[in-house]
């Protein structure tokens, strides 16, 4: 196994859902009830299931582009909404 790889993706993945919303989702829910197992254990299921179908569609799409290409796209698409996200934002003012 690559522990340098699992360090990196834990840590990516880790900082990127501090506080976006579906971390609130699960603090909202939590708060409301009483069965907090319930809510850790359909959080963590449904992480691992998303991340798990991000892990195939990874694999399927490297079959057919070289990952320096894949990781430029995702970048290119990280920047253009975060464009779209602040020019929204200025709109709302």
């Amino acid at each position: 196994m690559n522990y340098r790889l699992l360090v990196q993706t834990f840590a990516a993945v880790f900082f990127a859902e501090l506080g976006d919303k579906t971390q609130l989702a699960t603090l909202s829910l939590a708060s409301g009830t009483s069965s907090r197992w319930a809510v850790f254990i359909g959080s963590a299921a449904a992480l691992v299931t998303t991340s798990a179908l991000a892990v195939l569609g990874g694999d399927v799409v490297a079959k057919w582009f070289p990952p320096v290409w894949i990781k430029r796209v995702a970048g290119g698409m990280f920047l253009v909404l975060g464009v779209l996200f602040l020019f929204n934002a200025r709109g709302e003012e």
